[in-house]
């Protein structure tokens, strides 16, 4: 059983949550957005990452995912100090209104770390939840998929581009992911 919501399981099902700094609603610009998308699309097709589900909000990211190589944490390490330096780089380089603001808020939390660098983008925690029966697996990917609804951001979770809903209605989508056969006939046997 998972404690302290850690990936102690590699080749298990995690519910991930990836939380912005103070909340910091960066991913309302699409220019970041997009640094996201590509990143696990990289991810998914090169390292062995298999994405079930997921969405973008304005200030983190949920998604259940799981790894292919049983290395789900050194995938999401990886992804994590990827995008965070690539952000960083685009905020500095960009025209970017709130730049001095959002680059105070990562340097600010980055000095009550040990660590030496010079930003912290991310938290440090992932909020790992694993996912151990379907009817878990379902519950978390229907949250998922209606977080922009409760943002009030759509009506319909397939009208919110940044999220796996898409996917699984069969409509065009930023990323491909790792279908779930949900419902009936399950693809994998938790």
């Amino acid at each position: 059983m998972s404690t302290g919501y850690q990936i102690d399981n590699q080749d298990g099902f995690y519910f991930l949550t990836f939380q912005v700094i103070d909340w910091v609603d960066i991913f309302t610009r699409k220019v970041y957005r997009d640094i996201l998308i590509d990143s696990l699309d990289y991810c998914r097709k090169n390292k062995g990452l298999q994405i079930w589900a997921y969405v973008v909000m304005s200030n983190h990211m949920h998604a259940i995912m799981s790894a292919r190589n049983n290395n789900l944490s050194a995938l999401v390490r990886d992804f994590k100090r990827f995008t965070a330096t690539h952000i960083l780089k685009k905020i500095s380089t960009i025209s970017e209104s709130r730049r001095d603001w959002m680059l105070k808020r990562f340097e600010f939390a980055a000095r009550s770390h040990v660590r030496s660098s010079k930003y912290q983008f991310w938290t440090h925690e992932n909020h790992a939840i694993v996912l151990d029966s379907m009817a878990f697996l379902e519950q978390k990917m229907a949250y998922i998929h209606e977080n922009p609804i409760r943002a009030g951001w759509v009506e319909k979770a397939e009208d919110w581009l940044y999220s796996s809903e898409r996917n699984y209605i069969g409509k065009d989508s930023i990323l491909e992911i790792d279908l779930l056969d949900i419902g009936y006939d399950c693809a994998y046997q938790l």
